[in-house]
């Protein structure tokens, strides 16, 4: 079965590459040889790392290489991750939005079918993201999305043509192997106790949450002996918003900061050795789950919402616009001093979203064939 592939992909945002990585691992685990082509903003950085033929994503190469791949192609997957809003400005067809659903409309021109994987929907706000999403995006074959919400926001879209399923992100069937270089690298004895955070920019609220996490890591530090290490997901931004944090501590000689070469199999594991996780991020927090580490979620986007009240942690975790130091620092607290408790109650729940993450390629199978 040829497959191509279209995402976020080659633009080093460890959260995408985790989900490239999930999908090819296990496209490669249930289907026999799979022939895959990934459109990749760095073609070849992401043919060497996956194994995989690439040809460059944007409209400015290799078009005639998209049409080719497309057209010996039975199939595109259009994901996973949150390729379909138009946080960022959606001008005609320029930006993200209209940039998938080009795709999928020459891939439908060339007579590929087209599955919507594991993806998370919106926010699409402009009247003409809403047109673009209702005319391009009913031509899917079928559709996988990872939360409820998703699916009925593609309802209020008007797409309703595909079938859709509630699955759950690819990034829970993430296939991680043995590799502690990132741990490593801060040269520790073994008995710290980390909190890994995942900051990132956003908006207008980022000032006042830097505050915030500053007061509440620097409190972690002097009330538990913590070590903060930062975890920079999408370098070089959370690298600099890292930075910042630590700018506003008084402990900051305390914390550490990841390098940003690592790649998401290497964050996975430094993250599942933390005691605690403190993210923006949403993969972030996917990997502590998977790693059975509790986590705590600032939530700026509904997707991070829908994850946490999957896994369980909505209940100690905040909405970014409205949460206290003091609240964000009870939890952090709860989450050191609980660990026990806030793992049995993770547990069942992760391994109902392992075994939804695996649906995506049984449903894909089963609607497209392949084996």
């Amino acid at each position: 079965m040829k497959i191509v592939l279209s995402g976020f992909y080659g633009l080093g945002n460890t959260g995408d590459e985790a989900i490239l990585k999930a999908i090819v691992d296990n496209l490669r685990s249930e289907l026999d040889n799979p022939d895959i082509t990934v459109f990749s903003l760095s073609p070849d950085q992401t043919a060497k790392e996956y194994g995989v033929k690439s040809v460059y994503r944007g409209w400015r190469h290799q078009n005639k290489e998209k049409v080719a791949e497309l057209r010996k192609a039975d199939l595109l997957i259009s994901g996973g991750g949150g390729l379909l809003q138009d946080t960022y400005p959606t001008k005609f067809l320029f930006g993200p939005l209209p940039y998938y659903l080009l795709i999928v409309f020459l891939a439908k021109l060339c007579g590929t079918k087209v599955m919507f994987f594991s993806q998370g929907i919106g926010p699409v706000t402009s009247t003409w993201g809403k047109i673009l999403m209702k005319v391009f995006a009913n031509m899917a074959d079928f559709v996988t999305v990872r939360d409820q919400y998703s699916k009925d926001y593609l309802e209020n879209l008007g797409v309703t043509r595909p079938e859709t399923v509630v699955t759950a992100d690819i990034v829970f069937a993430f296939q991680g192997t043995p590799d502690d270089s990132a741990y490593e690298s801060l040269g520790l004895d073994g008995s710290e106790r980390i909190v890994a955070v995942a900051p990132r920019p956003w908006f207008e609220e980022e000032e006042a949450y830097i505050e915030k996490m500053a007061w509440t890591l620097d409190q972690l530090i002097e009330k538990r002996d913590v070590l903060p290490v930062f975890v920079p997901m999408e370098p070089p931004y959370d690298t600099n918003i890292s930075k910042r944090i630590m700018e506003k501590m008084t402990h900051a000689d305390k914390t550490r900061l990841l390098d940003d070469h690592y790649s998401p199999n290497q964050f996975y594991q430094f993250i599942r050795r933390a005691d605690a996780t403190i993210a923006l991020r949403l993969h972030a927090l996917i990997f502590s789950a998977l790693g059975n580490v509790p986590h705590i979620g600032l939530s700026y986007d509904r997707k991070v919402e829908s994850f946490l009240k999957r896994s369980g942690m909505w209940k100690h975790s905040f909405p970014l616009e409205d949460f206290t130091k003091e609240q964000l620092f009870e939890s952090g607290l709860a989450a050191l001093d609980n660990s026990a408790e806030w793992k049995a109650e993770m547990e069942p729940n992760v391994e109902l979203l392992r075994q939804e993450a695996r649906r995506n390629v049984g449903l894909l199978i089963e609607n497209f064939g392949g084996k």
